[in-house]
């Protein structure tokens, strides 16, 4: 599936076709396991992990997380149509990983599910985008979803809590107190020696980008003279500041890690 200008596989294929496959509780005994070093191989393979995507005419735009995060909604699983598929980071899906798809928070985070109808949980590592459909807020590998008892009935009410990034889970009290936070990023969309100028074309990109980032001004001096640069921020990584700058056709703007 395209999605926007990125290409993403994974675990929303399916909903393009208005399908769904989670709920099926047969024997998957013939499905073989992935190799640990293939897992890790594949981990390499695909850097998009924090850019916004958008699906059936919606944007989904990662974001800020920190440790204690909670969410409340329903799972759903995904199973055998997808093993050994990539997912949506690069990895190969394994069914028999303990592994899930979240929309929106970053990847390798680490997130405790609690079935809040039987009072089991579980803790899942974030390697894929969706699910896809109202009102569901992760999709569990079928071993994840195996170990929480909802694999017969397909989909369940949880709690989500963040445990930690990067695939580890949270343990100093620094890592407790990570955010993985955006907008390190922005894109020079001018330079005016007059602030009139820089006033101008801030008003123009307001219109043109709406909502989802803001353009400032920040007055710096440039050959010892007062210069008035127009930037775009809140840009989660350089892949998607760059991605902006294609879709804007203005591939000479400079992008500024800050």
């Amino acid at each position: 599936m395209v999605a926007s200008t990125f290409l993403f596989t994974g675990c929303f294929s399916s909903y393009s076709n208005g399908g769904y496959y989670g709920g099926s509780s047969g024997n998957y005994s013939g499905y073989r396991k992935i190799p640990h070093q293939q897992m890790k191989n594949s981990k390499a393979m695909h850097r998009a992990t924090m850019r916004p995507y958008q699906i059936d005419g919606k944007w989904y735009y990662p974001t800020v997380a920190k440790v204690s995060d909670v969410q409340t909604g329903i799972a759903s699983w995904y199973g055998p149509n997808f093993h050994a598929r990539r997912t949506s980071n690069g990895e190969i899906y394994d069914m028999y990983a303990m592994t899930a798809a979240h929309k929106t928070l970053p990847m390798n985070t680490m997130v405790r599910v609690d079935n809040l109808e039987n009072r089991r949980s579980v803790v899942v590592r974030i390697n894929d985008r969706g699910p896809f459909v109202s009102g569901r807020i992760i999709d569990l590998s079928n071993k994840a979803a195996r170990s929480i008892d909802m694999v017969k009935k397909g989909t369940a009410k949880v709690k989500l809590t963040v445990l930690g990034f990067h695939g580890k889970i949270a343990k100093s009290e620094t890592e407790k107190k990570e955010v993985m936070s955006v907008g390190k990023y922005y894109v020079q969309v001018g330079a005016f020696r007059r602030y009139e100028g820089a006033k101008i074309t801030q008003r123009k990109f307001e219109n043109i980008i709406g909502k989802n980032y803001k353009v400032i001004i920040k007055e710096g001096y440039f050959e010892d003279k007062p210069i008035n640069r127009v930037w775009v921020s809140g840009f989660r990584s350089e892949e998607e500041a760059t991605d902006f700058k294609k879709r804007l056709g203005i591939n000479g703007a400079m992008i500024i890690a800050h």
